[in-house]
């Protein structure tokens, strides 16, 4: 058995405001090990529920967040930018039988601590097929047609709830709770690890790979907050207007849409100006 973990930040314990996880903070110096040591908490829960590998794939910022030196010495690491899958990077592989979500939060436009969709501003609001989308959705939607199960997600409980619509068999657990976008009632490391490491372990035996589904199209949608930003994005080949401040495109699969958001993406942040945004 071999699970892939992707590992962002914003839902890791003890996170609630932007300098605990921008890079080069003393805030974020500070909550990386909080971020790792839910990750590791994940890690021992699967390799003591049987699991013969662990890949780790950093899904946050810059990517190189996480300390390896003190991660469980079984587990390996994925950790750098420009990686095909982006945030589910290993998915591809066709030995991975399970995927957990560890650090997740909620979408751009909704509640949650630190919600936001790839950006940490600028989009107000994505929808896949005329459902409003998190991260763990769009994900979801990749990963599942690659036959991956999602089986255990981590972070505040509005993500654990969000998680319902897209994993609804998956383990969660609820490190924080909501009390504003910059806000939450934390738990302590401690607890959040014995929390997580027994809900990997309960989590473990869904990892089994599915027969991945057959490619179909995917509309996504996304909401900006400028107008300008919508003249950016339609440089990315496909895109077009939808409406005020939003723009579409149709992608034949998951695996092509999920790029395409990538490229949209990247492309705005290089339109946002300085205060103006």
């Amino acid at each position: 058995m071999k699970i892939l973990i992707s590992a962002d930040m914003e839902g890791a314990t003890g996170v609630t405001w932007p300098a605990d996880v921008l890079p080069g903070t003393p805030q974020w110096e500070r909550c990386r090990s909080m971020f790792t040591s839910d990750v590791d908490a994940a890690v021992r829960g699967f390799f003591a529920a049987g699991a013969d590998e662990v890949l780790i794939n950093e899904a946050h910022w810059t990517m190189r967040n996480l300390l390896l030196e003190k991660l469980d010495e079984r587990v390996e690491m994925l950790t750098g930018r420009h990686k095909s899958l982006s945030m589910v990077e290993g998915a591809q592989r066709a030995d991975v039988d399970g995927i957990a979500y560890i650090g997740y939060h909620t979408g751009a436009g909704t509640e949650g601590v630190l919600a936001h969709t790839y950006l940490a501003n600028t989009l107000t609001g994505v929808w896949a097929d005329g459902v409003r989308a998190s991260e763990g959705y769009l994900n979801t939607l990749v990963v599942a047609e690659l036959g991956v199960p999602v089986i255990l997600v981590t972070g505040d409980d509005r993500t654990i709830e969000d998680a319902k619509g897209y994993a609804p068999e998956a383990e969660g657990v609820a490190v924080k709770d909501y009390v504003s976008r910059y806000a939450a009632v934390c738990r302590t490391p401690t607890r959040t690890a014995a929390d997580i490491e027994a809900a990997a372990q309960r989590a473990a035996p869904l990892a089994v790979r599915h027969t991945p589904q057959n490619t179909e199209p995917h509309t996504i949608e996304i909401e900006f907050d400028a107008e300008h930003l919508v003249g950016a994005a339609t440089v990315v080949p496909g895109v077009e207007p939808s409406g005020e401040r939003r723009v579409t495109y149709t992608s034949p699969s998951a695996y092509d849409a999920i790029r395409c958001f990538k490229a949209v993406t990247t492309v705005v942040s290089s339109a946002v100006e300085e205060q103006y945004g």
